[in-house]
């Protein structure tokens, strides 16, 4: 009975585990559809921003605001690169925050290799942990910032960003993020910030865009209008980031709860059909030696 005794303990054990895992879904289910509905809320407006931002740059060629704007020096050679590293709070979320930190790892070797120094900026516990581990250095570590991070929180993070780059500390910015594209897909993603990449040159055999191919008319003018859309270009963007790593975050962690469940109701079957055996074969071992204690008295 011994046997039997301890398939008992870890069924009853498996299915806490079960009941834990399973209500562990569920919050993650009701989290996300929060976070999708904030996310899809929030795309529009950065897409928007991005082509007024494209569009006002191509109108302000040639302006004195376009050449002294300190978030649109071009430095070469690029000497130093701040990235930001936005992974989560908590684990239990399948593979999010490997992936985000394996790109992320990627980039600063990249960059190294390119005789470039890197600053190293992380939002979230887990990739502060990574990096200590590491023996990286982090410039700064945000791990205050909730699951569910607002403007107000975000806005530091991006100020401090600008900062750096406005006083020519850092010659470039990037975040390593992972971007949700939708439900069945999400990719941890390296975006450039700054400098701004509207003004690149085209496909060979094609020119550099010209203020004439701006499209619209600007008062005040598109130099002056650049003063406050690229800051404001920037925030957005890195809102938009936090905004993409939180839910799919809650993604990651509702298929790791599913699976999880999943798991550990197929472990209980088993140990159910365990315990079946172990107590049928039990049973069938009193009844020989009670049949053969019946025959010794004959």
């Amino acid at each position: 009975m011994a046997k039997a005794r301890e398939i008992t303990k870890r069924r009853k054990a498996v299915r806490n585990i079960y009941k834990i895992t399973r209500v562990m879904q569920m919050v993650a289910t009701a989290r996300f559809q929060r976070a999708l509905k904030r996310a899809k809320g929030t795309r529009p407006y950065l897409d928007k921003l991005d082509a007024i931002v494209k569009d006002t740059l191509l109108g302000a060629q040639g302006s004195a605001e376009l050449q002294r704007h300190p978030l649109l020096a071009r430095r070469t050679p690029c000497r130093r690169t701040a990235i930001l590293v936005v992974t989560s709070n908590r684990g239990l979320a399948g593979g999010y925050n490997s992936q985000i930190l394996r790109v992320a790892m990627q980039n600063i070797r990249q960059l190294e290799e390119a005789g470039q120094q890197v600053d190293i900026h992380v939002a979230g516990r887990k990739g502060a942990a990574y990096f200590r581990f590491a023996r990286r250095e982090v410039k700064a570590a945000y791990t205050g910032i909730s699951d569910n991070a607002t403007f107000e929180e975000v806005l530091p993070v991006a100020q401090a960003l600008m900062d750096d780059f406005s006083s020519q500390t850092v010659d470039a910015i990037k975040i390593v993020y992972m971007r949700f594209i939708s439900v069945g897909q999400q990719k941890a993603t390296a975006a450039d910030v700054l400098p701004v990449q509207a003004l690149e040159i085209e496909e060979s055999g094609k020119s550099r865009p010209s203020r004439l191919d701006a499209c619209s008319e600007y008062s005040p003018d598109a130099g002056e209008l650049l003063v406050s859309l690229v800051p404001t270009m920037v925030r957005a963007t890195t809102f938009q980031a936090f905004v993409d790593a939180s839910v799919s975050e809650q993604i990651a962690r509702m298929m790791a709860m599913s699976a999880a469940t999943e798991n550990a109701d197929s472990m209980i079957k088993h140990l159910t059909r365990e315990y079946n055996r172990a107590r049928q074969s039990q049973i069938t071992s009193e009844l020989s030696e009670l049949m053969g204690g019946v025959e010794a008295l004959k």
